[in-house]
């Protein structure tokens, strides 16, 4: 908390209908990367060190299922669950007006804005300590024209100085509650959000402050399948000092282990206090065969009573032009790579899904996009991305967490086989995939692609 028992305060606008997105289900509880759309939207606030207190205003049809998700979602800093109102503004005043005192921090934000960024709450933040008025914008990258009423041009703004407005936006509390009495009493107005009050009263001017072209607003259904890709795409990004103790005694089955990435993370695991039940195809396992992995599970549950995350980093990879590949070839990457990760899902599912816990899937860099002579590979780890996004929505209700894991180039045994010597430092070292993988297994993230960077 700030001194002065000044507090940063951010009220979620959840109140929207969804007329524009012609669905029945309201854009912001729709399901997105794993979860709802305000289940995202509320993460950005919750897990800010910043951040004390989320105030969300919804309608009377939605404030039951807004309750039933906080308590599910463990949403700490939610202290009240307002009822809005049939517009924006009416909403923005119904949150304003729960809030005691005129100098607290605090941000507006739709709640279809799912992919806020902490850097943007930040500056927020900052930029409070020297406005009362703050908005978000970024450039527009086009050109914009003014029209009349017959729909003729009459002025192109110079786009060097235009903005595109994105939330949050940012004031200090008196000033916003005066700008909404205001508003009450004016039944003329036509003022699209809190920023605009600001100026049409004078109250005050308005900085701007940066924020992010992936802050995107999900108005229309294209938006959806747009905010999902900017979510599989979204790095994950992890200090290499964050804490790992947190693996103290917790019961880690690694699969893959042998080499490479996946013997980094057994080792780095145990060094951190895990028990590890590890197991690759050196030692027998077949992570195609159903019945060898849930044996596999099973015998760990026998030995250590539960389990607490499973890690597949086994794969295959053969590089070469398709017609010169033979079934076999063919089939090895779909069973291991694929196939084996449909069934260590499946069964690793089975035995979280009484307690929770967390599975992490490999992707590759070239999921995106497919690659000439490793096609087939580059299809199959794009597949597995599919396949985590599907199991995280099917695999919420019991708290199972799934993410694909999607390093750069790494220096493994695998990439020297295909590729020959490289230079060292054009490689990703196989502790820093390691090390992020166990830190995303820690964490409450799910239905995401981790990418892992130099």
């Amino acid at each position: 908390m700030m001194p002065n028992n000044v507090r940063n305060i951010a009220i979620i606008l959840a109140s929207g209908s969804g007329t524009r997105f012609r669905s029945e289900t309201p854009k912001q509880f729709l399901k997105l990367a794993g979860k709802r759309v305000i289940e995202h939207t509320l993460d950005c606030f919750q897990n800010h060190a910043g951040i004390d207190e989320i105030i969300i205003v919804t309608s009377r049809e939605q404030i039951a299922l807004m309750e039933e998700i906080i308590l599910h979602g463990d949403y700490s800093k939610v202290t009240r669950v307002l009822l809005g109102g049939d517009t924006r503004q009416a909403s923005s005043a119904a949150g304003i007006a729960a809030i005691k005192g005129d100098n607290h921090k605090v941000l507006v934000h739709d709640a279809v804005r799912p992919l806020l960024d902490a850097a943007t709450i930040d500056r927020c933040l900052n930029a409070l300590e020297h406005f009362d008025a703050v908005d978000t914008g970024v450039p527009s990258p086009d050109t914009v024209i003014q029209v009349d009423a017959e729909n003729c041009i009459t002025k192109i703004p110079d786009r060097e100085q235009l903005r595109l407005g994105q939330t949050p936006q940012a004031f200090r509390a008196g000033l916003l509650r005066k700008a909404h009495a205001l508003a009450a009493t004016d039944s003329e107005l036509k003022v699209t959000d809190d920023c605009g009050l600001i100026l049409h009263y004078g109250l005050g001017k308005v900085h701007v402050v940066a924020g992010d072209t992936s802050n995107i607003k999900i108005t229309y259904p294209s938006d959806v399948y747009l905010a999902d890709r900017l979510f599989q795409l979204r790095s994950g990004t992890f200090q290499a000092d964050e804490n790992l103790s947190a693996l103290q005694n917790k019961v880690v089955v690694v699969l893959g282990a042998s080499k490479g990435i996946g013997q980094a993370v057994q080792q780095l695991a145990e060094l951190h206090g895990a028990h590890i039940v590890a197991a690759s195809r050196s030692s027998g396992m077949d992570v195609a065969n159903s019945q060898a992995v849930r044996h596999l599970f099973t015998s760990a549950m026998e030995q250590f009573g539960r389990i607490d995350y499973v890690v597949n980093t086994a794969g295959v990879l053969h590089t070469g032009l398709l017609a010169g590949q033979s079934d076999e070839v063919i089939d090895e990457q779909l069973l291991t790579n694929l196939r084996g990760s449909i069934v260590v899902a499946r069964e690793a599912f089975e035995v979280l899904k009484e307690q929770g816990g967390s599975i992490a899937l490999f992707a590759s860099s070239s999921y995106t996009r497919g690659r000439a002579r490793s096609a087939v590979y580059s299809a199959t780890k794009a597949a597995v991305v599919n396949l985590m996004q599907g199991l995280a929505e099917e695999y919420l209700p019991f708290n199972v967490r799934i993410n694909a894991i999607n390093p750069e180039r790494t220096a493994t045994p695998m990439r020297t086989e295909n590729f020959g010597n490289e230079p060292h430092d054009s490689l990703l070292d196989a502790k820093t995939v390691a090390g992020a993988t166990l830190r995303v297994l820690l964490t409450e993230r799910t239905g995401q692609v981790i990418d892992v960077r130099r």
